[in-house]
């Protein structure tokens, strides 16, 4: 390629990349920089060192868009917006957390075979959990 493509194409890079900072949306980025989405992922497929900067740019930019969305949150908060106020809570304090409970209404009602519980007793020896003589002798704790 002659110097000046090669000039062209290092400043029109240049120019996608400080959109990217600005808004991390390839699609926009591109259309700011007047470059074709089909470029922008050829260049990052064979430039190494322009893909490093986009991912590069990417994170910052993704940094300054939280960095506006936490700070109009926060002033919802102070505004008193009650949904504001909640998703603050839900995912900034364990007792607002969304929580899963599980439980399970039918009881086991299945007994092992004495050969399971000869492999299990086994097991647990060979894992050092029991001894042989625990196994003889059990005591009943509650």
């Amino acid at each position: 390629m002659s110097e000046i493509i090669v000039e062209k194409q290092h400043k029109k890079k240049e120019l996608l990349l400080e959109q990217l900072k600005k808004i991390p949306i390839v699609q926009l980025a591109c259309e700011r920089s007047d470059i074709g989405r089909a470029t922008f992922y050829r260049w990052k497929k064979e430039d190494a060192e322009f893909a490093t900067a986009v991912n590069e740019a990417l994170t910052t930019g993704n940094s300054l868009v939280n960095d506006m969305a936490e700070s109009k949150l926060i002033s919802a908060i102070k505004d008193q917006n009650m949904t504001g106020i909640l998703f603050w809570l839900k995912h900034h304090h364990p007792a607002y957390a969304t929580r899963v409970e599980l439980a399970m209404k039918q009881p086991i009602s299945e007994q092992l075979t004495p050969e399971q519980e000869q492999i299990i007793q086994q097991a647990l020896q060979l894992a050092s959990l029991t001894t042989k003589e625990d196994y003889e002798n059990p005591t009943i704790t509650n």
